[in-house]
């Protein structure tokens, strides 16, 4: 049989272990990016998905006509928008507690959804309930991965 024969000398009641004397730490995943990455990364994603996010707009509602000046300012200013949102959004959510930080996240991923889909020409109502829905749909998946993640009071499990 596999079972552990008893060591002698050793005390009743208590096991020994080859980790004895040794701390063991919990095993986390290898971050292989060093903290320049990471600055760049923080700031860059925010900005190509602006970028991106502005022509999509701009593309929306110029619904295939030409391209105009007004047309490209518009794209640029909206993408400068989204920027600015989605930096704030993601210095200042992970602050709020885990329901709000969800809601916000989401909140802001309907609005930008529903933004763009009002730029196509269809009514504000299709718009404003696309949005809503997306929301939702951005919340459930956000709630539920800080609720797996993190304790009552926002900090992460380990």
């Amino acid at each position: 049989m596999a079972q552990a024969a008893p060591t002698p000398g050793g005390m009743p009641g208590r096991t020994r272990s080859r980790f004895a004397g040794r701390t063991i730490r919990p095993v986390h995943t290898p971050d292989i990016f060093d903290d320049r990455v990471h600055r760049a990364a923080r700031y860059g994603i925010p900005v190509i998905l602006g970028l991106v996010y502005g022509y999509w707009a701009a593309a929306n509602r110029r619904g295939g006509g030409e391209i105009t000046g007004w047309n490209i300012l518009f794209g640029f200013v909206t993408a400068a928008a989204f920027i600015v949102l989605c930096l704030a959004v993601a210095t200042f959510a992970p602050l709020l507690k885990r329901e709000l930080h969800s809601l916000v996240k989401s909140g802001f991923a309907g609005a930008a959804v529903g933004f763009l889909y009002s730029q196509t020409g269809e009514s504000i109502y299709r718009s404003v309930a696309l949005g809503i829905v997306v929301t939702a749909a951005v919340f459930g998946v956000f709630f539920y991965r800080y609720y797996t993640r993190e304790d009552g009071e926002g900090n992460r499990l380990r």
